[in-house]
């Protein structure tokens, strides 16, 4: 039997907390041990929050949010764009796990997005890239562009997924500051 979730406002809530705790921490706070290692592996897992974030190594939601082991499905890929894969990630912890938030997280200096903005990429890189040029256009701010491409993740997980205003599944966007570890909420 699935247990009951945090509503999507109660995870949101959980998230800026632990993004405040992280601002001034040193280590991470989040349950590692080898009881809730074996809890969740015997009773599964009750993600709070799905967040489709960067492949980028200094971008690393469980310690930019303070949440130990079973707290967010993490969904990571170059550039956080949405493909099939990608979207049946999130529908499989939304219909699957229970979770009510999914947070698409984009970051500062993001390489993806600036190979988008400088070139043409070969290779399989182009893929990542041809999305985010579909977001962004031809802005040339690396802030903005990070942003645009965030609302594009966003608005395909709605789409895709039939997501409305007033259903219990909330989708937003998010950026992280590499600097200084501040996670903006976009919505």
């Amino acid at each position: 039997m699935q247990k009951e979730n945090l509503s999507a406002s109660e995870a949101l809530e959980k998230l800026k907390k632990g993004n405040q705790s992280y601002l001034a921490a040193t280590t991470n706070s989040g349950d590692i041990s080898p009881k809730i290692r074996q809890t969740t592996c015997d009773e599964g897992q009750v993600p709070y929050a799905i967040v489709v974030t960067c492949s980028d190594s200094r971008v690393i939601p469980e310690s930019i949010f303070m949440a130990g082991i079973g707290e967010l499905f993490v969904i990571r890929v170059a550039g956080n764009v949405m493909d099939k894969h990608q979207l049946g990630s999130v529908e499989y912890a939304a219909d699957h796990l229970g979770t009510n938030l999914v947070v698409v997280l984009g970051h500062e200096h993001c390489g993806a997005v600036g190979a988008a903005m400088g070139g043409n990429p070969g290779g399989y890189i182009k893929y990542i890239t041809d999305e985010i040029r579909a977001a962004i256009g031809e802005e040339k701010d690396e802030f903005r562009a990070c942003c645009l491409n965030v609302e594009r993740s966003v608005a395909a997980i709605k789409n895709s997924l039939g997501i409305k205003d007033g259903d219990k599944l909330k989708v937003c966007g998010a950026f992280y500051h590499i600097g200084s570890g501040e996670v903006e909420f976009l919505d």
